[in-house]
């Protein structure tokens, strides 16, 4: 069942406390990235609440995701736990990684995130194995992945959706274009207006949504999914998205102007919108949200706490985990893909 549905009064109050999570989870490491308490380098994704929230609340818990160098959206909408997050971004032991992986390579596969992946398009070709896995094993999931309007430059991309499509996978691949290639304005990367419409090349569904609509969101991949699990193979979905912070913590921005990103907060912010539209419909009152806001702002306060009281990683434990345990059924996964055409 998905995580959210949002024709449900209870669920689209969840929703929005899920984007309250990840803008307080986000705000609150740029402040202590900023007081050199975090180490490493971090990527954030203030304004792109919706995306993450809408995606993966139209998944089950058996689904997966990839995802990008800005991962922390994801991951807390797919279940991760922000204490343990916040550790992992802290580098230490109680993290999900045990503090080796940090901002941009956290990954759970118990709660289906396969992994923050901070080589560009990496999440595509990633995301299409899950999807090849389910497919050989004829398993009831799917999987999503996530990348950015830059990755779609790169080959590695186009190889992985064009895989997915002829051999009909389930899996939803989700660009967030959020209008810049780190600092480069969309339209000098790209001859087209709508990446969606690469879909058209392979033969596939392309969907165009407001990245700023969580409900739209959820809707374009409930659908998705829907179309995945019936066999009818994957979707391209283009979510047209914002960032609020630079490409990276410290990004001095000199690619766009303080206006542009003052009108996007004020006229086009995923929170502020739900919220008014949940007061509106009479969802919520002043009092409930206020009740949702301050639940995971105590929330993040406990997860700065456990993630500063936690123990640091044996240095000995960075040899753990090095190789995963050999696969033990792989003549019946090469039986499955001769059965399909796939040779060798």
């Amino acid at each position: 069942m998905p995580q959210f549905d949002l024709d449900s009064a209870d669920d689209r109050r969840n929703a929005l406390q899920k984007m309250l999570l990840i803008r307080e989870f986000e705000n609150r490491v740029s402040e202590r990235f900023a007081d050199n308490e975090i180490p490493g380098f971090v990527h954030l994704s203030q304004g792109q609440e919706a995306v993450a929230v809408g995606a993966c609340g139209a998944l089950d818990d058996d689904d997966y995701v990839t995802s990008t160098h800005r991962a922390h959206g994801h991951s807390l909408a797919k279940g991760l736990e922000s204490d343990r997050l916040m550790a992992e971004l802290y580098g230490k032991e109680a993290g999900y990684c045990g503090g080796r992986g940090g901002s941009m390579h956290v990954a759970d596969l118990d709660t289906g995130m396969l992994g923050a992946q901070p080589i560009v398009g990496a999440s595509v070709p990633l995301g299409t194995g899950a999807a090849l896995t389910a497919h050989l094993r004829d398993e009831d999931w799917m999987a999503i992945a996530f990348c950015g309007d830059g990755s779609t430059a790169a080959g590695q991309v186009h190889e992985a959706i064009n895989l997915a499509a002829t051999w009909g996978l389930p899996i939803a691949f989700v660009i967030e274009n959020n209008q810049y290639s780190e600092g480069m304005v969309f339209d000098e990367q790209h001859n087209i207006e709508d990446l969606a419409d690469m879909a058209a090349s392979y033969g596939i569904p392309g969907e165009i949504v407001d990245g700023q609509d969580v409900e739209a969101v959820n809707d374009v991949v409930e659908a998705a999914r829907e179309r995945a699990l019936a066999g009818e193979g994957p979707t391209l979905i283009e979510a047209k998205t914002y960032r609020y912070r630079g490409h990276f913590e410290g990004d001095e921005e000199p690619y766009r102007s303080e206006e542009e990103v003052e009108t996007w907060q004020r006229e086009h912010d995923p929170i502020d919108n739900y919220r008014t539209r949940l007061l509106e419909e009479g969802v919520i009152d002043e009092a409930t949200f206020e009740e949702l806001r301050e639940s995971v702002v105590e929330e993040i306060d406990a997860a700065v706490q456990f993630a500063r009281d936690a123990d640091e990683p044996d240095p000995e434990d960075a040899y753990d985990d090095v190789f995963a345990e050999p696969v033990d059924d792989v003549e019946r996964f090469r039986d499955r893909l001769r059965a399909d055409g796939g040779g060798e």
